[in-house]
């Protein structure tokens, strides 16, 4: 029997889109596909969480990295390490509760050649 070579996971983190009803998704709503990139931004003078997160799209903001799940993204972009990550829509439904319509997974780009 042959097995495959080990290879880890890329994923950092993958959640559900927070506080989504409250900022300007709707906009653009119908390009958030699955696998469509989103921007992570970093908010430390977030007057709520200083490791908040926002993410958008195409400069429109969708909402945040849910506060449980944003400690290491806060900090790879706050020390300039957002160029190793990649974001993308996992999963659109928009049928579910605001708060459940759009999952987001967090990646280490693959920089090997």
């Amino acid at each position: 029997m042959t097995f495959a070579p080990f290879e880890p996971t890329r994923n950092v983190e993958d959640f559900h889109l927070a506080a989504f009803a409250y900022y300007d998704g709707l906009e653009v709503i119908e390009h958030l596909k699955l696998g469509t990139p989103v921007d992570l931004v970093g908010e430390p003078t977030n007057p709520h969480d200083s490791e908040a997160v926002a993410i958008y799209f195409q400069g429109t903001k969708l909402g945040y990295v849910p506060s449980t799940k944003n400690s290491l993204i806060s900090r790879l972009i706050y020390f300039g390490h957002d160029d190793i990550l990649e974001a993308r829509i996992q999963m659109s439904n928009t049928e579910n509760h605001p708060d459940r319509q759009f999952r987001v997974v967090v990646k280490l780009k693959d920089k090997r050649k």
